[in-house]
């Protein structure tokens, strides 16, 4: 009797954990979309504020992908917006991932794969 309450234990236990250890997509990408957004708008004022008479070329490369985006104040502004949607989709998307493939290993530890 004793080892079918401490097996019934062990495995609430170990679904309560595997529960407890699901993301919120969306906090995940909003989370992960300012930090992207903010390294880029941090970045660019940084470089505007150094000054100096070639400011940031390398910087500048995101103008190739960022339409709209110069190492300027308002560049660091559209490079926020820039930045913030990839993170968001980015941390979106790797929290679903791992979701699902904790939902799948739930579902094989349980035998109902």
């Amino acid at each position: 009797m004793r080892a079918i309450m401490a097996d019934e234990k062990r495995a609430l236990e170990q679904m309560v954990l595997t529960r407890a250890l699901r993301l919120n997509a969306t906090v995940q990408g909003i989370v992960t979309g300012m930090v992207a957004g903010l390294g880029i708008f941090i970045a660019t004022n940084w470089l505007v504020l150094n000054g100096g008479a070639v400011v940031g070329p390398h910087l500048a490369l995101l103008g190739q992908f960022f339409i709209g985006y110069r190492v300027s104040f308002a560049g660091s502004l559209v490079g926020f917006v820039y930045g913030f949607l990839g993170g968001y989709v980015v941390g979106y998307m790797v929290s679903r991932v791992y979701n699902w493939a904790a939902d799948r290993r739930e579902r094989a530890r349980l035998g109902h794969a």
